[in-house]
């Protein structure tokens, strides 16, 4: 589909020497006065508007503010006499893209036409891109709805927004990276950059010239000037991932660059930068424990430590794991180009009872193992990385795989909804009815197994239990 243009001038010879200028590579509309140009505008998607600033008894600028407060505004241009070039100009300041005077050089019309054409494509890609960003990285990417979870979704958005530097903990593979992401989009720095820095994976020498850059000759193989990270997020957000890992020339270095000062040099230099960036740093060391030892400053600590999140471990949120599996599922079916696959019983109990010291990274790569493994609609046992089926043969979530009378394993090909109804009626079988117990068993909270409970019931029409019930019957779930 062509572009579309609306031409606007009241000299008939202006808009047809136009049209016939343009109509070989655009769809191309005319129109003599502000009043049949709104029309055309209401009526059209109109991509550029080109527009006389003198109409005949009225004004183009009028015109212009009236388009741009359209729901989709097209680009608008502006012709001008060469002696209106500082009425023009205004009406640059006022959202007018740019302006040509007459006598017009059709060259430059077309050259204009097709620079704003590119701007306004360069923006789309622009917006199309921060938003895939967003998808990624914002807050529906962090899946849970354990209450561990909330409490770390809830210090987000309440921090976000503020100017504070932030300190993540928690176990690799639990979403450091994930949450810090969130902070920056949801923060007003969310339209400057978002820079990482992967602190342990440098030396000392090395982080230094990556942190705040080097000249030209600072050493040996410095050819050429290099700008540090600081520099690149300024305005925006930089996180320092791992930041234990940082010795204690860097530390020093590091907490002025975030003090009061902002300041820093380059490596091999003597002039003294200031950049203006909110810190989010993270870390799967107890830094605490580490300044206790004299391992890590203490006024770096504070600095770093305004407000602190700390991202649980998966073993403390199991029952985040269906909806983990489930999201893990789309993505990598999506990806290896397969239908939606769905997990059996013998592969999902596993999931359920394993201890995860990789977190919600190795369940991750696990489902994405068994993705790819996978010949048939169902992941099997047999599918999931050797780590799982060796811990398939122990713990009570394992006897939920159903045998036949021969003794042979039975594969029960099961969504996940009812993978945990299943597993919720065994743990209270063999509790006799124990909430308390049960939950234990699962590795959720009792809360948690209370409010599952009342959910499946309320599935079913029951009445909804009391939080003081200590004693539940499975059959009161539905039988199987």
């Amino acid at each position: 589909m062509q572009p579309t243009i609306l031409i606007v001038d009241d000299e008939k010879h202006t808009r047809d020497g136009l049209r016939r200028l343009l109509e070989e590579d655009y769809d191309v509309y005319i129109a003599a006065d502000i009043a049949s140009a709104m029309d055309v505008l209401e009526r059209d998607q109109i991509d550029v508007l080109l527009t006389d600033l003198r109409l005949a008894g009225d004004d183009g600028m009028t015109l212009i503010e009236r388009a741009l407060k359209l729901p989709r505004p097209p680009i608008c241009l502006m012709m001008t006499a060469y002696g209106s070039v500082d009425t023009a100009v205004d009406a640059m300041k006022r959202g007018a893209y740019d302006f040509v005077t007459k006598p017009l050089n059709l060259d430059k019309v077309e050259m204009l036409i097709a620079r704003a054409l590119g701007s306004r494509r360069m923006e789309q890609e622009n917006r199309t891109l921060r938003q895939q960003v967003d998808e990624r990285y914002g807050l529906e990417n962090i899946i849970g709805e354990s209450a561990a979870l909330r409490e770390v979704l809830d210090t987000i958005r309440q921090v976000a927004p503020s100017s504070a530097n932030v300190l993540i903990e928690g176990e690799s593979g639990t979403g450091k990276e994930l949450a810090a992401h969130a902070i920056h989009n949801l923060s007003r720095r969310s339209k400057a950059k978002f820079v990482t820095v992967h602190c342990a994976a440098l030396s000392p020498t090395l982080l230094e010239s990556e942190l705040f850059g080097h000249e030209r000759g600072a050493f040996t193989g410095a050819h050429e000037r290099r700008i540090g990270r600081f520099e690149q997020a300024n305005g925006g957000t930089i996180f320092l991932d791992e930041i234990g890992e940082i010795d204690q020339s860097t530390q020093v270095k590091l907490l002025r660059v975030i003090s009061e000062e902002r300041a820093f040099e380059r490596v091999g230099g003597n002039q003294t930068l200031k950049a203006d960036v909110r810190l989010v740093a993270a870390t799967n060391k107890d830094l605490a424990k580490l300044v206790s030892e004299g391992k890590f400053r203490d006024d770096l600590y504070f600095r770093l430590n305004v407000v602190h999140v700390t991202m649980p471990p998966l073993r403390d949120r199991k029952e985040d794991i269906p909806l983990l599996v489930r999201s893990f599922l789309r993505h990598f079916c999506k990806v290896n180009e397969k239908p939606l696959l769905e997990l059996t019983l013998d592969a999902m109990n596993p999931l359920l009872s394993y201890h995860w010291p990789g977190n919600v990274r190795e369940l991750r790569t696990a489902i994405e193992h068994g993705v790819v493994m996978a010949s048939g609609p169902k992941i099997t046992l047999r599918e999931l990385p050797m780590t799982l089926r060796q811990a398939a043969g122990g713990g009570m979530l394992s006897g939920a795989v159903t045998r036949s009378k021969t003794g042979a394993e039975k594969s029960s090909p099961l969504d996940l909804h009812e993978t945990e109804r299943k597993l919720i009626m065994q743990a209270l079988a063999t509790t006799n009815g124990n909430i308390t117990a049960a939950a234990k068993k699962l590795g959720i909270s009792r809360r948690t197994l209370h409010r599952k409970i009342n959910e499946m019931n309320a599935a079913k029409g029951a009445p909804p239990q009391s939080a003081d019930d200590m004693q539940l019957g499975p059959a009161q779930l539905g039988s199987t």
